[in-house]
């Protein structure tokens, strides 16, 4: 059974707020997983791309993961490329049932424009055009990794985060134990 709920999409789309909320509802845990690679790394996300590069960030996502993995009754925030490596992607499949937060590229630049220079992937000329091209390429990484698909564009937090509890309770197939 599974017992711990992962929150995938790109960035902007909510996976912090909702899995804030969703994680004092049922009364989880909430793991945000940037918030551990930069512990890990004792560096920012934007200071690890300046000096380590993506490559570096996503070796650092890696081990991150597989210890997040191993947790039992948590909501895991996961940043946007997680999905890229199939080996986190078939970790956190194994304890959770894996929540796709979609949003269009138009809100997601409203949400994401508050904390520009802290999104290194969106220091663009076109931010928006930008946008649009990883939401495209990381679509069917999102699509292949979810066991449930919710788009966050109009709808508050704690509407998503009912609509997921919603979905877990009544879709028997997701070998949910909560």
């Amino acid at each position: 059974m599974k017992t711990n709920i992962a929150l995938i999409g790109f960035m902007g789309t909510g996976k912090t707020a909702v899995g804030q909320l969703l994680a004092r509802k049922l009364n989880m845990d909430f793991i945000e997983v940037d918030v551990l690679i930069e512990r890990k790394a004792g560096r920012t996300i934007p200071q690890i791309f300046e000096e380590s590069g993506e490559i570096g960030f996503r070796e650092l996502e890696i081990s991150v993961t597989k210890d997040v993995a191993q947790e039992q009754s948590a909501v895991i925030a996961c940043g946007g490329g997680l999905v890229l490596n199939r080996i986190n992607v078939d970790r956190l499949k194994q304890g959770a049932v894996i929540v796709y937060l979609t949003a269009s590229p138009g809100v997601t630049l409203k949400r994401v424009s508050k904390q520009m220079g802290q999104r290194p992937l969106l220091e663009v000329q076109d931010p928006l055009a930008t946008i649009r091209e990883m939401m495209k390429f990381r679509g069917p990484f999102y699509e292949r990794a979810a066991d449930i698909t919710i788009n966050t564009s109009r709808r508050n937090v704690e509407v998503v985060a009912d609509a997921i509890i919603m979905s877990l309770n009544s879709d028997e197939s997701l070998d949910w134990a909560k």
